[in-house]
């Protein structure tokens, strides 16, 4: 399952996806859901112990400012990656 998060954890009730994650999954940070994925946020150690795959894409890192703060554990992408990920899950689920 491939998840997005648009929305900033801060805005949403960001804890009710970790009842969904499972490993294998794979979960995509944009617009100011790449919050989530910057060192030191408080809900990234819950997202890197569910066992999905992180990434966050680059074009909404940069709008943000964000360069250089997303976590190692979170594998920065373009556009180009994020359609390979929509082909790679057929079930998909916007957050």
């Amino acid at each position: 399952m491939l998840y997005t998060v648009g929305r900033s954890p801060y805005q949403c009730d960001f804890n009710a996806i970790f009842k969904l994650l499972a490993r294998g999954d794979d979960i995509l940070f944009i617009q100011d859901g790449v919050l989530a994925g910057i060192d030191g946020n408080c809900y990234l150690p819950n997202l890197i112990s569910c066992g999905a795959a992180l990434y966050a894409l680059k074009e909404d890192i940069e709008a943000r400012g964000l360069n250089g703060q997303v976590s190692d554990k979170v594998q920065v992408i373009d556009y180009t990656d994020f359609v390979n990920l929509t082909v790679k899950h057929h079930q998909q689920f916007a957050w």
